[in-house]
């Protein structure tokens, strides 16, 4: 199971790379994607609102941002290679401080809203958000050995390839 974690413009207190990665190793695990490779990267602020910006056209930092590799014109070339995740560690503290849990229980909930955003998950419609937000908590769980790996999983919306 290839995970692999890069920080980038750390060290970030409170992240713990290691658990980190087995936490994303126990989500694909529990989608039945054990094979499956994903990078996450753990960033500031300055960098996730540079790709922002780049990428999105949205001038302005984010809490996560999910580059899908099964998408587009050469998105069935290799169905193992899932995409990157990146994380901003600096709006990931400003969350949990907000939401009054760890900085380590954020990180590993946009972990999972970052996965299923790979897996062809959104939220544009209110259904759709609640769906997403229901598997995201289902994900959470399994990233904390608080469910089992054969739970049936709720259905994908694939996403439609893009141009």
């Amino acid at each position: 199971m290839p995970v692999l974690v890069r920080v980038e413009g750390g060290p970030f207190a409170g992240l713990d790379r290691r658990t980190m990665r087995g936490r994303a190793e126990k989500m694909l695990l529990f989608l039945r994607r054990p094979d499956a490779e994903l990078s996450i990267a753990f960033v500031t602020d300055t960098r996730i609102h540079e790709l922002n910006r780049d990428y999105r056209g949205k001038n302005k930092p984010t809490d996560v941002l999910a580059f899908a590799m099964n998408e587009g014109a050469h998105g069935g070339i290799n169905a193992g290679l899932l995409g990157d995740v990146i994380i901003s560690v600096d709006t990931a503290n400003r969350q949990a401080l907000a939401a009054r849990k760890t900085v380590l229980e954020e990180m590993t909930m946009l972990l999972a809203h970052g996965l299923l955003h790979l897996l062809g998950w959104d939220h544009e419609t209110a259904a759709k958000d609640r769906a997403m937000r229901a598997e995201t908590d289902r994900l959470v769980a399994a990233a904390k050995n608080r469910i089992a790996a054969n739970v049936k999983l709720m259905p994908q919306k694939p996403r439609k390839n893009s141009p």
